[in-house]
């Protein structure tokens, strides 16, 4: 089976094109209107850049008559949005905040979690998450679609302050990402937690600091 999905069909009756890229992580995003508004949605399109400062982005497509979604829109009026570790525990919630729902409602509440403060960012974390990343806002990218939902904001951040709740980190110094249970995004309306963990090392000279995975950055390493 094979198919051009700019101008053929899709001969399944799902389109396999979100079902092979798999798992994504969650952009579980909470911002804040100017307006003092509190939003929070999930997003699949979501992934870390670099580590060296740490940057990540995720993409938003628009709604079906055209409106630009309420995280796109609170990120670039305040320069501010956190992601909050999506969880098995917290499923429930991060469904519900899937909903769309009018710009002056409050997402938190809906949902009914928690609202933990920010050091650095506006706005809120959410208290029940183990992780969180306060993200400054870099910019936007604007690619078009062929419908208005496909048109989608392309949103880049730097994470300016990290969060870990202490109940979390193994005697090692690493995450039990087992206790976590982080959720991933499948294709279609499936979901995946991840309790299986194993590792695989570069069979190269290169460590951690090389890799990414040290505490301190390579360029805080030097002298």
């Amino acid at each position: 089976m094979h198919y051009a999905p700019d101008s053929e069909d899709c001969p399944l009756p799902f389109s396999p094109f979100k079902a092979c890229t798999v798992p994504r992580p969650i952009g579980w995003l909470s911002t804040v209107s100017p307006n003092g508004v509190h939003n929070l949605a999930p997003y699949s399109q979501w992934q870390n850049l670099t580590f060296d400062p740490p940057m990540v982005m995720f993409a938003a497509n628009q709604h079906p008559d055209g409106r630009r979604k309420d995280t796109v829109v609170n990120a670039e009026q305040t320069g501010w949005f956190v992601w909050n570790m999506a969880t098995y525990d917290l499923r429930e919630a991060v469904n519900i905040s899937a909903m769309a729902l009018p710009p002056d409602e409050d997402e938190f509440e809906r949902a009914g979690i928690t609202k933990a403060d920010c050091i650095d960012a506006p706005g809120a974390r959410v208290a029940e998450s183990p992780c969180h990343f306060e993200c400054r806002y870099l910019s936007t990218h604007r690619l078009p679609g062929n419908s208005p939902v496909g048109c989608v904001d392309v949103v880049y951040g730097q994470v300016m302050r990290i969060h870990v709740a202490d109940r979390v980190i193994l005697p090692t110094g690493r995450l039990d990402i087992a206790k976590i249970r982080p959720i991933a995004r499948m294709g279609y309306y499936d979901y995946a937690t991840i309790t299986d963990v194993f590792e695989m090392r570069i069979p190269s000279a290169s460590g951690a600091a090389e890799d990414g995975l040290e505490g301190k950055p390579p360029s805080i390493n030097k002298e």
